[in-house]
């Protein structure tokens, strides 16, 4: 099992990463909970829907250096790439513990912290 969540998690990266946001929700949960470490706690696909909207304005770069899983948990530490203000990206550096029902994400506590940005 734990060998398959990896594998879910890293399909609905790669939709992210492509911007195909309706591809990552097709591997989620109606009812996910993603919650931010300092931010608002997001409920239900829309609100992760809407939230990606406005935190990805162009798909971003995931660079994965570790992936635990066991059990229902698949753990991700790595860096992702965003373009933020005036056409800068902004890497962050990230933990993502996921939790997987049924085959699907159902619950994110993300860690992220900002590391700096850089010129295109």
């Amino acid at each position: 099992m734990s060998e398959l969540n990896k594998s879910v998690l890293q399909k609905a990266n790669a939709a992210i990463s492509t911007g195909d946001t309706e591809g990552f929700l097709a591997y989620c949960t109606d009812d996910i909970v993603w919650s931010m470490v300092g931010a608002e706690t997001l409920r239900g696909k829309e609100a992760v829907r809407a939230s990606m909207a406005k935190e990805y304005p162009g798909p971003p770069k995931f660079t994965v250096h570790t992936l635990i899983a066991e059990g229902d948990h698949v753990v991700a530490l790595g860096d992702i790439t965003t373009p933020g203000e005036n056409g800068r990206l902004v890497t962050h550096a990230y933990s993502d513990v996921w939790r997987l029902r049924d085959g699907k994400l159902a619950e994110l506590r993300a860690f992220v912290i900002a590391r700096g940005t850089d010129e295109l």
